[in-house]
């Protein structure tokens, strides 16, 4: 029995898990290859988030004669974005990277610029098809660390990504053509 001088031992605390890095995963993919895989994956993120946050203000702020049509097509991509996000983030836990998820983040790895200021529908337009063209650039850009490594499921992801942003670039560009 213990004394009144003796002190009780506190209760070890549980340690906290070490976060899981792509170098922890065995997933038959070497670490530095899941390193650079998920490094391009964030900058995709990052690209894709920028972009449905900008064609969201520009959904919100499009004024002029072709408002309804611009209005509705940009309300569908961004909620197409907005699914892309999820598919994207979602790859890079199961490669056991964490998901960058803040603006500070976003702005550091996106190649998409943010917009200044309230463009005239044309001009919304035109900088949403060159967007369009930089995330399939980006997603492009991926693909000899994806083949290379032979992670087929980020090659079909990164596949996907490109034929949607490259179909929604042409849509784009022919409205003002």
């Amino acid at each position: 029995m213990a004394t009144k001088t003796e002190k009780k031992a506190a209760p070890k605390k549980p340690k906290k898990a070490a976060v899981p890095g792509p170098a922890a995963l065995d997933i038959g993919i070497p670490a530095d290859q899941l390193g650079a895989i998920t490094n391009g994956l964030s900058r995709l993120l990052a690209d894709t988030y920028t972009l449905y946050l900008k064609t969201h203000n520009y959904h919100w702020n499009v004024t002029g004669p072709q408002f309804n049509s611009l209005h509705l097509m940009f309300e569908a991509q961004y909620t197409e974005l907005a699914l892309a996000v999820d598919v994207i983030a979602e790859r890079l836990r199961a490669l056991g990277a964490w998901a960058p998820g803040s603006y500070s983040d976003f702005a550091r790895l996106s190649t998409v610029k943010e917009a200044s200021g309230i463009p005239a529908a044309e001009a919304m337009v035109a900088e949403l098809a060159a967007d369009q063209a930089t995330v399939v650039r980006t997603a492009r850009a991926l693909f000899p660390a994806v083949d290379a490594a032979g992670d087929e499921p980020t090659a079909d992801l990164l596949t996907q990504r490109m034929q949607v942003h490259e179909k929604t670039a042409w849509m784009l560009r022919a409205l003002i053509a």
